[in-house]
Formats: structure tokens, C-alpha cells, sequence
């Protein structure tokens, strides 16, 4: 009876807009890795609806990803793992841009376990902790995190205020951690806590390090937040280290100061532009479905001039996003890809994929709301995107900093 009043749309099936072709001349083996994530999406559009909207975490589809090998956005993982293949940027890239067109909670999910936590290890790991614990990141036997952002310091990480004393040598001897953390995926998941802390003592003393945290650990308290309104099917959590003792091994002897956070954060840069596309491509795929399904005055939506002015709007801001992320997918791959030319990629996309969503909501009227229309689902979870990995105002500064060699951060 319902279905004669009130008649469903189809607007989640991938409508793949790419309207000068960007993606045309991909290599069949990055293809065939935007294939696989296809794959893993398709049918999950329900479920995720509902896992957003009553805040529940599918762990269980991030370690499919991870079975899948979707999880290691490019890192270097050959040889680790059965399964397991290293993924070129532009592979890691499309990737990211269809889970996130399927849902950005499990685009975020995907991007903290491996372009966060498991390319921290990479980069900065001793031999036997990349043993240890490199494979199960990899395929998400084992959820990792990355802990640097702090409940007052955002912007500023810079000025992170958690410590790690050093208690005898850097040999023998352990460290204490205190301290406390915000908004990070994974961190109360069960899993490990790459984090970030000022040393104090020893040979690195006023040292920003990073340091492997079993979150079992004695001291080591989590909470997932709660209250969220946008990416509601990740938990995220608050963290405290009370007194967290850790061996002299607990350390990534790599890592030596807040220049290596930013060598991670420079890496997921460019995929937060690539989520945006995702998110952009649902709305739009979903604005032309519905357009070309919904009715008013006698005709199809997508008969009226307005309608199809903001079809093309919206898909012209689309290329150019689709442009971006190919441009300096192609330079990260050849090693030329500078730290403010990702901040310009992020700057970019996330603004577009924001005004492409208003639009987007505008023209499924009312029907616009309800989150199995996808469009207000994806309209608040750009919100979250837009913001981490440095909001446009850090982003802007990078960028401003680059072209005119003035500094305006302090």
C-alpha cells in the first residue's frame, strides 16, 4: 500500500559520471583494484544507512576490506603477507573514492587502518615490529589507530601536550606516557594506538616520537564519542594515558619529530581529495537519478531548464575534482608530488563536494532529507572530511606560505 503513495527512487546505483573521460585510460591493474572495491561496496548501501544512523561501527566489513587487500592505500606491503599487493597511488586513490562514494564512515574506516596507522608502521617501524604487526594491520586482524590530534590541540598539533618520560636508558629503561587524545578512529576498537608524544629524558628529550600502545594496556583508557552528526558509522574516541608504562621497544625508531607526522599526514592528504570525489559522485549520481525519476507538473524533473542548469553545475565541479586528483596522483607517483600541491588537492575537492551536496539536497526536495536517499548521509559526513587532515584554513596557509614564502601560521 505504501509503495502506491509514496514510490522509492533508485538513486545508490553508480551512475560512474567522468564526463571528459579522466579515468579512461587507467592501467587494467588499477582498474582491476577500483573493480575489487566495487565489488566490496555493492550491496552494502542499506546496511550502511543503518549503521549510520543508529552510530553502530561494521568492524566486520573493514576486515573484509582488509581480506579484499583494500586496506593499504599504497604502502609498501609486498612480500608481508599472503594476499597482499602494494597498491600504486592511483590504485590507492580509486580505492578511497569508491568505498567513500558508498559510504564515507567506511571510506574513513579504510583510511585511519591503512593510510594512518599501517603507513605509520611502514614508515617509521623497526624490523621486528613491522613483523609483529604489519600483516594483521594490513588485513585488519589487528584495528590500529593514530593518535596525535588532542582535545586542545588541533590546528596546533604542533603543540601537543602528551609526554612520554623516560624512566633508565633508552636501552633498557621504559617510558611513561600521560597525556590525552581526540577523534581518533579505531581508539577504543581493541587494537593498537600509534601515538604521538614529547619525550622526556634522554637523547631525545623535547622530541616528538611516536610509540606503539597495545590498548589493553594498564592506564590506557578509551571512550567512543558519542552525539556525532556526521561519519556516525566509525568510532571515534577520547583517550587518556594515565600513568601508561611501555618498554624501550615500545618506541617507532623512525620517528624523531613532528616533521614525521606531517610525512604521514602529507600521504592522506591526497586521499581525503580522492574520499571527495566519492562523496561528490553519490550526490550527483543521486540528483540525476532522482531527476530523471521524480515527477511534478506533468513531466520529469529532469525536464525543467533549472533542473538540468544545476545537473550541469554540478558536474562541471565534478570534473574539475576529478581532474585534481588525477593531476597530482600522477605527480605522487613519480615522486614530484610537493606537501602544499596535496593541501591543494584537499583545499579544492572537500569545498566543491560541500557545494556540490547543497545543491544536491536542494533538488531532491523534501525526499532530500531521508538518508536512504544518500544525499544528506554524504552531506554530513563532507562536513567531517572537509575539517580533518587540516581544515581550509591550515590548508590555505600551506598554500599561501608556498606562493608567497611568508609564513602566517603565528
Amino acid at each position: 500500500m505504501r509503495a502506491e503513495i509514496d514510490p522509492d527512487y533508485d538513486v545508490t546505483t553508480p551512475r560512474d559520471l567522468d564526463y571528459y573521460g579522466v579515468f579512461a585510460d587507467i592501467p587494467d591493474q588499477d582498474r582491476a583494484w577500483w573493480t575489487r572495491a566495487r565489488e566490496f561496496s555493492t550491496g552494502l548501501e542499506e546496511r550502511m544507512t543503518q549503521c549510520w544512523e543508529a552510530g553502530e561501527y561494521p568492524v566486520d566489513l573493514v576486515r573484509d576490506a582488509g581480506a579484499r587487500g583494500l586496506l593499504t592505500d599504497g604502502v609498501d606491503v609486498d612480500g608481508v603477507g599472503e594476499g597482499l599487493s602494494t597498491l600504486s597511488p592511483l590504485a590507492a586513490g580509486l580505492v578511497n573514492m569508491e568505498t567513500s562514494r558508498t559510504d564515507g564512515s567506511l571510506g574513513t574506516a579504510l583510511a585511519v587502518q591503512g593510510g594512518l596507522a599501517l603507513r605509520t608502521l611502514a614508515m617509521f617501524g623497526s624490523d621486528e615490529q613491522k613483523q609483529q604487526h604489519l600483516a594483521d594491520l594490513a588485513t585488519a586482524r589487528t584495528l590500529g589507530s593514530f593518535a596525535l590530534t588532542e582535545p586542545t590541540h588541533g590546528s596546533d598539533s604542533v603543540s601537543l601536550e602528551t609526554t612520554a618520560q623516560l624512566v633508565g636508558d633508552e636501552t633498557t629503561g621504559h617510558y611513561v606516557l600521560n597525556g590525552a587524545k581526540k577523534w581518533i578512529g579505531n581508539g577504543a576498537s581493541g587494537g593498537i594506538t600509534f601515538t604521538w608524544a614529547r619525550v622526556s629524558g634522554g637523547e631525545h628529550d623535547g622530541q616528538v616520537r611516536c610509540f606503539l600502545v597495545n590498548q589493553e594496556t594498564e592506564g590506557y583508557r578509551a571512550e567512543v564519542i558519542e552525539g556525532k552528526a556526521s561519519l556516525r558509522a566509525i568510532h571515534q574516541a577520547v583517550i587518556e594515558y594515565h600513568d601508561v608504562t611501555l618498554p624501550a621497544d615500545a618506541v617507532l625508531p623512525g620517528s624523531h619529530s613532528f616533521k614525521d607526522t606531517s610525512k604521514v599526514l602529507f600521504a592522506t592528504r591526497l586521499g581525503v581529495a580522492w574520499s571527495a570525489v566519492g562523496h561528490a559522485a553519490a550526490v550527483v549520481g543521486a540528483a540525476l537519478s532522482y531527476a530523471t525519476q521524480r515527477e511534478q507538473f506533468s513531466k520529469p524533473l529532469a525536464g525543467f531548464q533549472q533542473v538540468q542548469e544545476r545537473l550541469t553545475w554540478m558536474t562541471s565541479e565534478l570534473t574539475s575534482m576529478q581532474l585534481h586528483v588525477r593531476k597530482v596522483t600522477e605527480l605522487d607517483a613519480v615522486g614530484k608530488l610537493s606537501g602544499p600541491q596535496a593541501s591543494m588537492a584537499k583545499y579544492h575537492n572537500t569545498r566543491k563536494a560541500r557545494a556540490i551536496a547543497q545543491v544536491a539536497r536542494d533538488m531532491l526536495g523534501g525526499n532530500g532529507i531521508l538518508l536512504k536517499n544518500k544525499v544528506a548521509r554524504h552531506m554530513a559526513d563532507i562536513e567531517a572530511i572537509h575539517t580533518y587532515e587540516g581544515t581550509e584554513s591550515v590548508q590555505s596557509l600551506i598554500i599561501g606560505r608556498d606562493l608567497t614564502g611568508h609564513s602566517a601560521f603565528a
